[in-house]
């Protein structure tokens, strides 16, 4: 959890909130639509795909339909505008306290997960634990933060402005 930390906190520029210096919208699409295009190939599955996140530091969303994972759950993997920034949640962000949670509770295959980290790494994503991103965002950014209780580094490099 260390060096994701450690990637969290190089990635936080305060100055940068909802897109990093340098951002391209037409280079993250590119190498999204090559993701998108892997996990419809590994799942043999026309995945639902939401590459316009308004107002959020999401640059893209891809759903793995229920019927086509091992145990019947739909699987959501977000693409972060901090690149390399990727999670990978079942059924959706926050439902299960993170991927090991849902592989205990028989709702996550190993094997479905490890595809979809594979073709996240060898895409050249790294793939933050959701157990991470929920944690007390202690950064250096000054958040608009809209939600309840204290923001998380999900909120930071996922979530909504």
């Amino acid at each position: 959890m260390d060096k994701y930390l450690e990637t969290l906190r190089q990635l936080d520029d305060p100055e940068w909130l909802e897109f990093p210096a340098g951002y391209s919208r037409a280079e993250s699409a590119k190498k999204f639509d090559r993701l998108v295009a892997k996990i419809n190939s590994d799942f043999s599955a026309h995945c639902e795909v939401d590459r316009y996140i308004q107002d959020s530091a999401q640059h893209g969303r891809v759903e793995v339909p229920a019927e086509s994972t091992v145990c019947g759950t739909r699987i959501v993997v977000l693409v972060s505008k901090f690149e390399p920034l990727a999670m990978v949640a079942a059924d959706n962000p926050g439902a299960f306290f993170g991927t090991d949670d849902a592989c205990a509770e028989g709702e996550l295959d190993g094997g479905d997960l490890e595809k979809l980290k594979q073709a996240l790494v060898g895409l050249g994503y790294a793939v933050a634990p959701e157990e991470l991103l929920t944690t007390h965002y202690d950064g250096a950014a000054h958040l608009h933060f809209h939600g309840s209780g204290t923001p998380t580094w999900w909120d930071r490099f996922f979530g909504s402005f």
